[in-house]
């Protein structure tokens, strides 16, 4: 199942410029969720991130993986949690075990895999992992909270 971007801008709370997903391309309900962001030069970011050599920063990968948990969370439990439904809720994202393992660079197309390690009512933990071109480029273990 796929999520186009219209869904996805109704769906996260962030919005321009930080939306780090284009759309989600796989989706299995409280499982697992594929998100894909094409890299452009035009984002703003790449103006001083880095003037000679644009590379994605990585914190707004990481953004992206915490994006693409909001929307597997919002998508699996809708109609079901009042947090999931509630376009004020506010979503608290702590990380561990984070490792960059190349740069990701305008031109590129970014798949982000998040899968469920436990999720509750009030959040839960996932396992993300980003490839370009079917090569890792990142990888962390991502917990959240949910307020309302």
């Amino acid at each position: 199942m796929e999520i186009g971007f219209e869904e996805v801008r109704a769906l996260l709370p962030q919005k321009f410029p930080f939306l780090m997903v284009d759309k989600i391309v796989e989706w299995e309900k409280g499982k697992r969720a594929v998100g894909l962001k094409n890299i452009t030069g035009n984002e703003i970011w790449f103006l001083g991130h880095f003037p000679n050599r644009a590379v994605l920063p990585g914190a707004l990968l990481i953004e992206g993986m915490a994006q693409t948990a909001i929307l597997l969370f919002r998508k699996s439990f809708e109609g079901e949690l009042k947090q999931a439904s509630d376009p004020e809720t506010l979503f608290f994202f702590g990380s561990a075990k984070v490792r960059f393992l190349r740069p990701v660079v305008p031109g590129e197309q970014l798949l982000i895999e998040v899968n469920v390690v436990k999720v509750v009512s009030t959040g839960g933990i996932v396992d993300a992992v980003a490839r370009v071109a079917g090569q890792v480029v990142a990888k962390a273990q991502l917990g959240f909270g949910v307020k309302a």
